[in-house]
């Protein structure tokens, strides 16, 4: 009798693993789907880089000569080198600036806070074409007032191009930033205080190295974005600055080939290097 009990409770059981079984397939399989979706053309990409065929959808035979073609193209290595100084400097400034309005934000009270909290989102939310047109008139007209007064005019080139990045950079750092600072124990700073330790000597011995991953992670990503940026840096530019992923859209206007394949893999390389590096240094950090 106690055998028919526990086959008839088990029935039950087994029954209810069955609809889990199949969710739990259902969710695998949609985890593969995304991964596929978001993975594979760029594995298509990779693949066609090594095509010798000059026409991108005709497999030939793997080759190398795309990616020496790029060491040899003058025009490329000229626009990887714009893109680079761009990066760096708008990366450096920005990463200062939105670590100190995240910290303005979190730590401090005055007068026209909420409004300055408002307006820092706007670069964020903003479409890129809106955000390159107001750069360029804000360019135009600074560069009339200082004709004006100096007789001169600067032209726009890299400098441009840097303080826009600074500009939308900024909020994005900001963010990050105050994401980390909102899940910081204040009584850390406070003890440390307790201890004569100076408001410098505590941001820079307690404060600094607690935020500093998110300070990280927001560096990372205004690299990342400045060095894809396209719009608005096909605004704000000048002869001589172009940036390569600005050189890179205006290859494929011009039809897709296997040498833009070869720096958009470049450009990927270097993406994941960020990231491995970003995440080596968290984790030497944490240990």
């Amino acid at each position: 009798m106690s055998a028919l009990d526990a086959g008839a409770s088990s029935g039950p059981v087994s029954d209810a693993a069955h609809p889990r079984r199949a969710v739990d397939r259902l969710l695998a399989g949609n985890a593969w789907l995304v991964f596929a979706f978001l993975y594979a053309p760029i594995l298509v990409l990779v693949v066609l880089s090594f095509n010798s065929n000059r026409i991108v959808g005709v497999w030939q035979e793997p080759t190398l000569r795309w990616y020496r073609d790029l060491l040899q193209d003058q025009a490329v290595l000229r626009s990887l080198k714009n893109s680079l100084i761009v990066a760096a400097v708008s990366t450096t400034v920005a990463t200062v600036l939105g670590t100190a309005a995240a910290l303005s934000l979190e730590r401090f009270r005055y007068r026209g806070q909420r409004l300055f909290d408002g307006l820092l989102y706007l670069p964020v939310i903003i479409p890129d074409v809106t955000m390159a047109v107001m750069m360029l008139l804000f360019f135009v007209q600074a560069f009339d007032l200082i004709l004006i007064a100096t007789g001169t005019s600067p032209n726009l080139g890299l400098g441009t191009i840097s303080l826009s990045h600074i500009a939308f950079n900024i909020s994005f750092v900001a963010i990050v930033v105050r994401a980390r600072l909102a899940g910081l124990d204040r009584s850390l700073e406070e003890a440390a205080a307790d201890l004569y330790a100076s408001s410098w000597q505590a941001f820079r011995r307690v404060t600094l190295p607690l935020i500093a991953p998110g300070v990280l992670g927001g560096a990372l990503l205004a690299l990342t974005l400045s060095l894809d940026d396209v719009v608005i840096t096909s605004f704000v530019s000048g002869p001589g600055s172009t940036t390569l992923p600005v050189y890179v859209f205006g290859l494929v206007r011009r039809g897709v080939t296997p040498l833009i394949n070869a720096v958009s893999v470049v450009m990927l390389v270097g993406s994941m290097l960020l990231v491995i590096a970003s995440l080596i240094v968290q984790r030497q950090r944490n240990d």
